[in-house]
């Protein structure tokens, strides 16, 4: 049925039938309600707000062809979600109504073109007579309307659907930026309309108190301004740093302005505090202008925006305009690129990974993307920094890849500070032995040449050596082997086995008690027995990793032989050393090096850093005194049926499957008999291709490969 729904869902509005879209309206329908009722009532948005749009754009679209389809609960006729239990309802005297989206340039142009059309039909204003708009920052916060009565400030209530929302007068009431009682003259009866927000500094500040008192931590400043706001208890509204700006009006008895902007101005004079950036422009191209130059500047904003409202200036255009459905046509939001924001470049750190690899890491002034709050990403390597030509201080554009890794798409020119020089990629590791940076062949990666005696190299290689694939340890996160490392209590994977030692201390350290420090050791002992080929993937040898791990125990058979034959592979490399490619093919090669580069998947230039580690006499004694501390299990290959199609062969997986996880997948061909390599080549017999397969199903089809679907596998396997 999923499926099905997605595939109407491809289908172009003008194609759907009417019984596709009678069957996709009540699916949208419901996810745009649920997704009202997450973002406004629970403060817990699941997807973007360009995915949120683009829902809703099609339901709009769909109603548009379909009129017959819309009811007064469709989404696109209501605000926002009904109150959430917990607090008083508050009728609105006016409803708080939303605005149309525009995503283009264009889009605003047809929106002044609409405005100009209706006055035109219901007024006598000349054809080609000036629209002027008001132009302010979208805040990305929680709405608010104000009431007030003889200048006292008598409720506050949430927008909740548009026509009831929720009484938080006593939270509100701590917010320095609201005045209780209006200065000047103001209307008897006045409702004020504004935004919630807490700025992107004070929002991580939030987030680190919240979370080093065990607390939830939020997503974004707009998660914790309404998340702040509506709390039963007002004394924790009081205790978070929120703010407010004022924009708008519901009921006003009596109305004392003519113009959107004097009203701003009004605001300011009874005491509130409005958006610095609003500006009056006379034309659309200065709307425009407005547009650019704050999407420009919105990096160095102190606060979230995600686009620009325009409003019709003139108040009696605004009322002869009226309303349609849920929103004004006298308004509309103009929005950012979605999941692309910018920020500033505030520095470019050096990350050092368990090989050694160092990679650059931009350091960004704290900005949210797609729902998220970026303060890092990646800069891949040396080339890609060269190519991007980026540098501390840049206003850069940035995305987040396949809405999960954050990386920086370009530099913005206009922006640049005057005389900033380019950046350099470091000589020598950023460790406190400051060790040489070697250029690896292909001349893209960058390592440092310390091995193990780099302290960054001994902290990512522990991790790594406690993760899944690896030992596995339970209980022992990142965060716990660099503490642990900086206190001295960890320098080696040996030193995990000793721990016990050090029972004491460990229970001295704060959050560890006598239960978690058992809990800690048993998980320990649990792992001093292990299979060859988790031992030799875990210990992180540059190019090793699961598969190449397991071919190399599946030749080697136990521990003993595999690092005698791995010693004397490394005497036989150096006696003749390679000192470049060409000369390879011209040196005699040894045995046990020969052997080596034989194994699957392994090759010369493989075997070169295999023999490499053990030329680092230190990475040899780790490894013996590892052995010392656990047992390793021999390799044992599995039993296999005769009659398995799969035996003997050579197999690649690619993709996603649906049925079962890669690893999952993979013992399952192995124990079929296959063995289960992590490229592609003419040797390879068959690749099974899940979703999103890469590069290695073309080669596949490149080198003629059998290919086999995930039906066709499990249905081949037996599963």
């Amino acid at each position: 049925m999923a499926r099905q729904a997605k595939v109407v869902a491809e289908i172009a509005v003008a194609a759907l039938t009417q019984r596709q879209a009678k069957a996709e309206h009540a699916r949208l329908a419901e996810e745009v309600a649920r997704h009202d009722r997450l973002y406004y009532q629970q403060d817990a948005p699941e997807i973007s707000d360009a995915a949120y749009d683009a829902l809703r754009g099609r339901l709009s679209g769909i109603e548009a062809r379909f009129p017959e389809l819309r009811t007064p609960e469709s989404p696109t006729t209501t605000v926002g979600a009904a109150p959430a239990r917990g607090f008083a309802k508050v009728r609105h005297g006016l409803p708080m109504l939303s605005l149309d989206n525009a995503f283009s340039e264009q889009d605003i142009a047809d929106f002044v073109n609409r405005v100009r059309r209706f006055l035109a039909r219901e007024t006598d204003i000349a054809d080609g007579t000036p629209i002027a708009l008001v132009c302010e920052p979208k805040i990305d916060g929680l709405s608010l309307s104000i009431r007030y009565e003889n200048g006292e400030l008598v409720r506050a209530a949430t927008r909740g659907d548009g026509s009831e929302g929720e009484d938080v007068t006593a939270n509100l009431r701590t917010l320095a930026d609201v005045p209780k009682k209006l200065k000047g003259r103001a209307p008897e009866r006045l409702d004020v309309r504004g935004e919630v927000y807490m700025s992107r500094a004070e929002f991580l500040k939030l987030n680190e108190r919240q979370a080093a008192a065990g607390d939830k931590v939020f997503a974004n400043p707009r998660n914790s301004a309404a998340g702040s706001l509506r709390q039963l208890d007002p004394a924790i509204t009081a205790s978070r740093p929120l703010a407010f700006f004022a924009y708008a009006w519901g009921e006003a008895e009596p109305r004392l302005w003519k113009t959107q902007f004097e009203f701003l101005e009004r605001l300011k004079g009874w005491g509130f505090k409005v958006n610095p950036e609003a500006k009056l422009a006379r034309t659309l191209e200065e709307a425009l202008a407005v547009y650019r130059d704050i999407g420009l500047r919105r990096a160095r904003l102190p606060y979230d925006i995600d686009g620009i409202v325009y409003k019709v200036d003139r108040v009696d255009w605004q009322e002869t305009l009226g309303f349609v459905s849920r929103s004004p046509r006298w308004a509309i939001a103009h929005k950012f690129p979605a999941e692309r924001a910018q920020t500033i470049l505030r520095g470019i750190a050096v990350q050092v990974g368990r090989t050694g690899a160092l990679t650059p890491v931009a350091d960004l002034e704290p900005v949210t993307v797609g729902g998220v709050v970026v303060s890092r990403a990646t800069l891949h390597n040396a080339d890609e920094i060269e190519r991007l030509d980026v540098r501390p201080g840049d206003t850069v554009e940035i995305q987040r890849a396949g809405d999960v890794i954050p990386q920086v798409l370009r530099f913005v020119p206009e922006m640049r500070p005057p005389g900033a020089p380019p950046w350099r990629f470091p000589e020598k590791c950023p460790c406190e032995l400051k060790t040489p940076v070697v250029r690896e062949e292909d001349g893209v990666v960058r390592r440092c040449s310390g091995g193990l005696e780099c302290p960054f190299q001994q902290v990512e290689r522990l991790r790594y050596f406690v993760s899944r694939n690896a030992f596995d340890i339970e209980g022992l996160g990142g965060t716990h082997i660099e503490n642990f490392w900086r206190d001295g209590l960890l320098k080696t994977p040996a030193d995990l086995f000793r721990l016990k030692d050090k029972a004491r201390e460990l229970r001295e350290r704060e959050g560890w008690g006598e239960q978690s420090v058992r809990n800690l050791f048993e998980a320990i002992e649990s792992r001093r027995s292990i299979a060859l080929d988790r031992f030799i993937n875990a210990l992180g040898i540059p190019m090793i990793g699961e598969s190449t791990a397991k071919a190399l125990a599946r030749e080697y058979g136990d521990a003993d032989t595999w690092l005698a034959q791995m010693l004397q592979a490394r005497d036989e490399r150096k006696a003749n050393d390679i000192p470049t490619k060409k000369e390879k093919a011209a040196v005699e090669i040894g045995p046990a090096y020969g052997r080596l580069c034989n194994v699957t998947d392994i090759g010369v230039t493989t075997a070169d850093k295999i023999v490499t580690f053990f030329a680092e006499g230190h990475n040899v004694g780790i490894i013996r005194e590892l052995i010392a501390e656990v047992e390793v299990q021999p390799f044992r290959a599995q039993r296999v049926a005769s009659n398995s199609p799969f035996a003997g062969k050579t197999m690649v997986f690619t993709g996603t499957l649906a049925s079962m996880s890669r690893e999952e997948a993979e013992a399952k061909a192995e124990s079929l008999g296959a063995k289960v390599t992590g490229s592609v080549s003419k040797k390879t017999d068959f690749v099974v291709v899940g979703a999103d397969a890469g590069s290695k199903a073309k080669k596949a089809a490149d080198l003629g490969v059998k290919t086999l679907t995930e039906d066709e596998w499990l249905q081949m396997s037996g599963s």
